[in-house]
């Protein structure tokens, strides 16, 4: 049964229509990637998703249920849980402060304090240090710890790669498997296809607000996604 899906799904900023009668769908257990250049609406269909964008109800079903158009507290009630772009920390705040802000919705679960630093042990050890402090890495794993402490069942996560080094992307999508084994559903957008390919299970491409290819990432040749992305 599809954790996740859209149907036809448009998406506007004011009158530019930027999402074009997407389907998508992800599985209880999958991680799923979103691929594409600057611009091809990946991340609008994650905010689309999340209530940040307005949507019809039927055109976005999270758990056997119409979702579309909600707004986001609800949404996160729901379990769905956004990992955002550039992190957004609080700057101010400590890094344990940051990630007691995720658990306001106190929905049942087993993500805890205890058990985001048995992810990150790092993130215990600078438990009290303000998050403006943080090397890149150490605020990614806030950005999803933070996501985790309300107890998802779908964690979508925005360019986590995005200005790291490759030996903290690799650090940071072995705990992503990880919370996956452990019953969390993962929807990624990721620049780096080959990355993208290798995590996931499943493939999206999209181009100006469309998506171009989609199937099974151990199925999809490079040739294929590359036509898809460039659109040649």
């Amino acid at each position: 049964m599809d954790l996740l899906s859209t149907r036809k799904l448009d998406a506007y900023y004011g009158d530019s229509q930027v999402l074009f009668g997407v389907d998508f769908e992800i599985e209880r257990g999958e991680i799923a990637a979103l691929v594409g250049a600057n611009g091809a609406g990946k991340s609008t269909l994650l905010k689309t998703v999340c209530g940040l964008l307005r949507a019809p109800r039927e055109a976005v079903r999270f758990a056997g249920e119409p979702i579309g158009g909600l707004a986001p507290g609800r949404i996160v009630r729901r379990g769905i849980a956004l990992v955002p772009e550039g992190r957004r920390l609080f700057p101010s705040l400590s890094a344990e402060e940051n990630l007691m802000m995720g658990g306001y919705v106190k929905r049942a679960g087993p993500w805890k304090l205890d058990s985001v630093y048995r992810l990150f042990p790092r993130l215990q050890q600078r438990r009290a240090h303000p998050a403006a402090s943080l090397s890149g890495g150490e605020q990614q794993m806030v950005a999803i710890g933070r996501a985790l402490m309300s107890n998802p069942q779908l964690l979508i996560c925005d360019e986590l790669s995005l200005g790291l080094a490759p030996v903290v992307v690799k650090e940071i999508y072995q705990a992503l498997e990880q919370v996956c084994r452990d019953g969390v559903t993962a929807v990624i957008v990721e620049q780096d296809v080959a990355v993208a390919q290798r995590v996931s299970r499943r493939l999206y491409c999209m181009q100006e607000g469309r998506i171009t290819l989609h199937g099974l990432s151990s199925e999809l040749t490079r040739e294929r996604i590359s036509r898809a992305y460039f659109g040649v």
